[in-house]
């Protein structure tokens, strides 16, 4: 039983890992599934102005539309689906990793509340706390090479990297 829970936890996080990493995939190369191709970030087209612009809804709507299709943003988005997806397929960089893709969760969440099928959760809550919960239960050390990583030179002198 301890076998199922660690393989558990660690395919939960490659899962989560690959959402963050898909969806970066999807966005520079335009592949169709969210994103067209002639919207792809490799020609030109904005990541975040589809959403941002068009899909915020509420009382913070027209703060995340007025950011929409900023290039700064546009990069912090994509930097940040890149390596939060790479950090949990990986199982490093958990401690960053988890929280920085729980902020990005809330501040999706945020942007387009409340929610469209329902009146309070949607999936980004709950996407942080399957993100919260890898961390707390060491899921990089399952299925991953969050041991190696932890005793490296590097994350024994900055454990944050841990």
């Amino acid at each position: 039983m301890k076998n199922a829970k660690k393989y558990t936890y660690g395919l939960l996080r490659i899962f989560m890992g690959w959402i963050f990493f898909w969806a970066f995939i999807d966005k520079v190369f335009g592949l169709g599934f969210t994103t067209e191709p002639e919207k792809s970030w490799l020609v030109g087209g904005s990541p975040t102005m589809g959403f941002l612009k068009f899909g915020t809804k509420g009382p913070l709507a027209q703060i995340f539309q007025s950011i929409a299709g900023n290039g700064f943003v546009d990069w912090l988005f994509m930097l940040g689906l890149l390596l939060i997806g790479l950090s949990l397929i990986l199982g490093i960089g958990m401690k960053i990793a988890t929280k920085s893709g729980s902020l990005l969760m809330l501040l999706m969440y945020l942007a387009a509340m409340p929610p469209e099928h329902n009146p309070i959760i949607d999936e980004h809550l709950v996407y942080i706390l399957v993100l919260l919960n890898l961390k707390l239960n060491n899921a990089g050390n399952h299925l991953g090479l969050g041991n190696r990583w932890s005793n490296t030179t590097l994350v024994q002198k900055y454990p944050i990297l841990k």
